[in-house]
């Protein structure tokens, strides 16, 4: 599971079939701070998250999991919307 935030989306006239019906988003990942890590990249989204929300996403074998049976050849998928992250201060 990596953080990020949805920055846009990309609207594709033809597709592979397994993507049909999929929304496929652009995501900055982040740090779980919020803050920028690194260059953006394309999700298949599996939670109907929208626009600046603070995601998290999977990547690999997982990504094409998360969107149920149709498997369609995504490398990375959003799989919740954050709502808050709550942790200890490392020393």
């Amino acid at each position: 599971m990596k953080p990020g935030r949805v920055i846009g989306r990309v609207v594709c006239s033809q597709k592979y079939h397994t993507f049909k019906g999929e929304r496929l988003l652009v995501v900055q990942p982040t740090d779980w701070d919020n803050n920028d890590a690194g260059d953006p990249i394309v999700c298949t989204d599996a939670v109907g998250s929208g626009a600046g929300e603070f995601i998290f996403y999977v990547e690999s074998r997982e990504a094409a999991v998360a969107t149920g049976d149709k498997l369609p050849p995504s490398d990375a998928a959003i799989c919740g919307i954050i709502d808050g992250v709550d942790m200890e201060a490392s020393s």
